[in-house]
């Protein structure tokens, strides 16, 4: 994957070195940021409009996509000590407890809450309410128009694992930058 990405940032101008690869169980120090990744379970092609060539065309014509490894999440640790856990495309995993939780401890979670290809809300909820336990969790990747000037739409997925969840649920929302403390507490544009 460092090369296959490498040469996409090559080809849009940017420095191919700055595709690195971090393996399972491994860390990687990025201006100062600890990345390292963790377990996934999703499915984990890549289009074949992304490959070059006669291979990429082939695959399309055959309605495949290309396997690029297993899925992952990342737990990111900051300079300010804030321990983060970005789950990605993925279901419930066991490594949420042992790895995210209890070896890490996340404190802020970044978690899917979509469904249908991934977890759901109430998966979700179960994911932070049992498994990882964080003090703060920032919803994402719920495929649907969840809010509406500001406010959660009621009846959405995610007004459902707002209301699952125990711990403080924070939205992204367009234009607003969000700050986080040490202990996963918003500190700003929450």
């Amino acid at each position: 994957m460092p090369r296959f990405f490498g040469n996409k940032l090559k080809a849009l101008g940017g420095d191919a070195k700055n595709s690195q690869l971090v393996r399972f169980g491994a860390s990687r120090i990025v201006g100062g940021i600890t990345l390292t990744t963790v377990p996934a379970a999703h499915s984990n092609g890549v289009n074949p409009a992304m490959l070059d060539g006669g291979l990429g065309a082939l695959m399309k014509e055959a309605g495949l996509t290309a396997y690029v490894g297993p899925p992952t999440g990342y737990v990111v640790t900051f300079s300010n000590g804030l321990v983060a856990y970005l789950s990605g495309d993925t279901g419930v995993t066991a490594e949420q407890e042992t790895v995210v939780a209890r070896q890490y401890g996340a404190e802020l979670v970044v978690l899917n809450i979509g469904g249908t290809f991934t977890t759901g809300p109430k998966e979700a909820a179960f994911v932070v309410n049992e498994l990882i336990k964080p003090t703060s969790v920032i919803a994402s990747h719920a495929n649907e128009v969840a809010t509406k000037d500001g406010e959660v739409i009621k009846g959405t997925k995610t007004d459902t694992f707002m209301k699952a969840a125990t711990m403080p649920v924070h939205l992204p929302l367009s234009g607003k930058t969000m700050s986080f403390d040490s202990g996963g507490n918003c500190s700003a544009g929450c």
